[in-house]
């Protein structure tokens, strides 16, 4: 079942604009059509199914594999869907009404991940095999083994322009491998949690972590270091995606809440709860106008993004708003409350439900104003003075706004020859040196003044 939309009138918040039910067990993966005509899922029910947004058409259920499906991904043209499941197999789809499909046995393990590279004529795959496998799409053809894990790998991604693949894995590390020869060119070492999920930056110059113990950590695949960490979470963390302007990073967990995190402030914004029990999937539009969310609740709630609209004029200024058309079967619209929080309401339904005036089990929290939730920011933040958060502003900002700058077309930074890429590491590490040492100035000036002030009061 699926729920149509009612107009926005939160301005810069987060609304809920679609609500599907029709899987019978936990939503375990979530991706969008290019275009946004579809919104394809997996569940533990062995099924994946595809929801349409025209208003004539209904959803599609396909079930053809023998065990709970882990991943699901459109293809870069939209014509193809890849599905991985604990039956040790990959199946592409075509997301028609016929639901053809073609099945190939990955790996010797529950397949965990599966991902389309850049141009959709490869696809790489991860299992509880401990390995990676790199597939021509056309054939099925084997390519190449990813080595080096010890333990389940849980997520593979490919960099935006293709030049990387990044794991993690249970054994607490996150590795980045070359696509071309399939050897490891670093890992990062966890200590205390193992690492869930892996999502690369829009630009390909970081990636994003999901972590067991609550935390998010952002890595710069450049430099090779921990770039920002947040502690936003009260339980692990299932998915992280980046909104594709790289401005904003949204992570689900198992605390039922979805947290919105402004990589430019370093800071988290909005809280977002909605569904009962874990939030197990993730994803945003190409455009990055909607994201949808999926969890252990069997429902998919799709949200239209708000607070990204200054960086939507600048990504994608051609490109219109993408309207999502009711269902004709719609019984349940989605409804605003006075004071500003959106929510799903249901005739036969009491997962999300409205008592004494207030609406329980969605709550939109937070935003720029600063009073969201508290939270370790950054692993450099250790002081709250208005001081460190400004030092902290300044240098997500440097290093993301760098990030752009230095990254041209699809081949990016990451391309560049390596006198290149050290000359560009060096600038960006000298004009943060540059920033932090005028920023001290300031705190040394300030600190003489407050000196001044108390000699003065002495003298008195």
């Amino acid at each position: 079942m699926c729920e149509g939309p009612k107009q926005s009138t939160m301005g810069d918040d987060p609304t809920l604009e679609r609500h599907f039910r029709g899987h019978r067990d936990t939503v375990t993966s979530l991706s969008f059509h290019p275009t946004t005509k579809q919104l394809v899922s997996s569940s533990n029910d062995n099924s994946i199914m595809v929801w349409n947004f025209r208003q004539s058409v209904r959803a599609f259920r396909f079930e053809a594999h023998k065990d709970h499906v882990l991943d699901v991904s459109f293809s870069p043209s939209g014509n193809l869907v890849a599905s991985a499941s604990r039956d040790r197999s990959v199946r592409l789809w075509v997301p028609t009404v016929q639901g053809d499909s073609a099945e190939f046995r990955a790996h010797s393990a529950a397949v965990r991940s599966v991902h389309f590279s850049p141009d959709g004529k490869e696809l790489v795959t991860s299992s509880d095999d401990k390995s990676a496998k790199l597939w021509t799409v056309s054939h099925r053809k084997f390519v190449s083994t990813f080595s080096g894990h010890n333990h389940w790998v849980r997520c593979v991604r490919f960099s935006p322009e293709g030049r990387l693949i990044a794991t993690c894995s249970d054994d607490k590390t996150v590795k980045l491998f070359d696509h071309k020869t399939a050897k490891c060119v670093h890992t990062f070492h966890e200590l205390k949690g193992s690492p869930l999920h892996v999502e690369f930056h829009p630009t390909g110059t970081c990636i994003a972590t999901g972590m067991t113990n609550n935390m998010i950590k952002v890595y710069d695949v450049r430099m090779l270091k921990l770039l920002q960490q947040y502690v936003c979470h009260e339980g692990p963390i299932n998915k992280v995606a980046f909104h594709p302007c790289g401005n904003y990073l949204i992570s689900a967990s198992n605390d039922s809440s979805l947290k919105v995190m402004d990589l430019l402030e370093g800071r988290p914004i909005y809280t977002l709860e909605g569904h009962r029990g874990a939030i197990t999937a993730l994803t945003f539009t190409a455009n990055g106008e909607y994201f949808a969310s999926g969890g252990v609740d069997h429902q998919i709630l799709v949200w239209k993004t708000n607070f990204d609209k200054e960086d939507l004029l600048k990504e994608f200024p051609r490109k219109a708003e993408t309207k999502f058309g009711s269902s004709p079967n719609s019984d349940s619209p989605v409804v605003l409350n006075p004071d500003g929080a959106s929510s799903a309401s249901d005739s036969g339904s009491s997962d999300i439900q409205v008592l004494n005036g207030e609406f329980r089990g969605l709550q939109v929290n937070g935003g720029r104003n600063g009073h969201g939730p508290a939270a370790e920011e950054n692993e450099h933040l250790t002081d709250d003075s208005e001081e460190n958060q400004d030092s902290n502003i300044v240098s997500a900002r440097n290093y993301f706004n760098c990030a752009r700058v230095n990254v041209s077309g699809a081949q990016g930074d990451l391309q560049a020859n390596p006198v290149q890429r050290s000359i560009d590491n060096l600038s960006t590490q000298v004009e943060a040196l540059t920033k932090t040492v005028a920023l001290m100035e300031q705190k040394i000036s300030v600190l003489e003044n407050k000196l001044k002030n108390v000699l003065t009061l002495k003298n008195f």
